[in-house]
């Protein structure tokens, strides 16, 4: 049996879900209910299986914060950019990029900063392009 799983350590792992809930469509699959601290959750969004841990100390379970991010980030792809990027910061997380129209890339897309230190980046596809496709447009964006 195979699987996988992103891990992710954040202050409070049962306000962190109430947030995610807010903006996407997550499925809750465990949640404890311990001292902060000593809780987790394992959700599953678009058949991908998060499973957050409270930061711990004792333990060397480190959150990032807003002011220092980790190099990570999720890329998820919705089918209204507008209203979850809405909800997003509605729920209190930080725009980094407005939604942006990438015409040639066939995409529409948007980053924001939830208050657990993490970066979404959401993407609407509008229409199909190809690697190729992207990579020609690439490049005579530089020439």
């Amino acid at each position: 049996m195979g699987g996988v799983e992103i891990d992710m350590v954040v202050t409070d792992s049962l306000k962190a879900l109430e947030l995610y809930e807010k903006v996407f469509d997550v499925e809750p699959i465990e949640i404890s209910d311990f001292p902060k601290g000593e809780n987790e959750v394992v959700f599953s969004l678009y058949d991908v299986h998060f499973h957050m841990l409270d930061e711990n100390p004792t333990f060397e379970l480190k959150a990032p914060t807003p002011d220092d991010p980790r190099t990570i980030w999720f890329n998820v792809l919705v089918e209204d950019i507008q209203a979850t990027y809405k909800k997003a910061l509605e729920a209190g997380c930080t725009e980094i990029q407005p939604v942006t129209e990438l015409p040639d890339y066939g995409i529409t897309n948007a980053i924001f900063i939830d208050p657990y230190g993490y970066q979404w980046m959401i993407h609407q596809m509008k229409q199909e392009v190809t690697h190729d496709e992207s990579l020609d447009f690439w490049e005579e964006e530089q020439f």
